[in-house]
């Protein structure tokens, strides 16, 4: 059995958390990430992203037209206890700015939830909604940007913006061993994160290509990194399902949760 790696240490402390928290119901979450994920889902700190959320949440996608749409900034979901993290880009457009939740609606959710389940992070292998019973185990998903950005691009000064969430969330997470980086610009966000808080003096250390592992020195903590499960790059063949899931298990592994299968 391999050594499980120590906790990725934060700054703060906080108390005990309690496990497998259900999507979308932030009363059952310990104060500390209820807050967070509240005053993310209230945050208008991007005039530019705020508007195209509500523009899209009002016009809707004609398959959509009888939902309502979410249409605000998408908390984290998964298990406060969480040993790995799942960082991503940002919300997609009919997706998860439909759903609140993310990686639910859309293509890059129906790829990545059945991979999640077969790797024993998921309760089930398909996702819909808030209310579809999902649950994570031992992993929550987040993103560097909250909200759905036109084109999939959000600006510099945008990701600055949410910067503070992934900070504070990253504190909250006492348990983490692992993130697992779903495409360059979550890398890029991560390693970020690990330069402005001194756990890594240089980024140029750190390159981004799918299947890459960095041990991290200064808590003994791991990055992986794999391709965005975007249709661009499932639909081409870029990213494979079995490539997703051998990073997958391999960070359950690294977590202290079980070997390569």
């Amino acid at each position: 059995m391999r050594k499980t790696s120590p906790p990725i240490r934060a700054e703060r402390n906080p108390g005990p958390v309690s496990s497998h928290v259900a999507a979308g119901d932030l009363g059952a979450l310990p104060p500390t990430l209820a807050s967070l994920n509240a005053r993310v889902v209230a945050c208008e700190r991007c005039t530019r992203l705020r508007v195209y959320c509500e523009t899209i949440a009002r016009e809707k996608r004609r398959a959509y037209r009888h939902e309502e749409y979410w249409g605000k900034p998408v908390p984290s979901f998964g298990d406060p206890d969480a040993r790995v993290l799942l960082l991503g880009l940002a919300p997609g457009a009919h997706g998860s700015n439909r759903t609140g939740r993310p990686f639910t609606g859309d293509g890059s959710g129906a790829f990545l939830y059945p991979l999640l389940w077969e790797a024993g992070f998921a309760s089930q292998s398909q996702a819909s909604s808030r209310s579809d019973g999902m649950q994570l185990f031992n992993t929550v998903i987040t993103s560097v940007v909250r909200c759905a950005p036109p084109d999939n691009k959000p600006t510099t000064e945008e990701l600055r913006n949410c910067r503070p969430y992934l900070d504070e969330e990253l504190a909250l997470l006492r348990e983490l061993r692992v993130v697992v980086a779903l495409g360059k610009i979550a890398f890029d966000g991560f390693t970020e994160y690990l330069q402005r808080t001194g756990r890594i003096a240089k980024r140029s250390a750190y390159t981004f290509s799918h299947g890459v592992e960095y041990r991290l020195p200064a808590d003994g903590g791991w990055l992986l990194a794999t391709y965005h499960p975007s249709l661009q790059n499932t639909n081409t063949g870029r990213l494979t399902a079995p490539m997703l899931l051998k990073v997958l298990t391999r960070a359950r592994t690294l977590a202290g949760l079980g070997e390569d299968a």
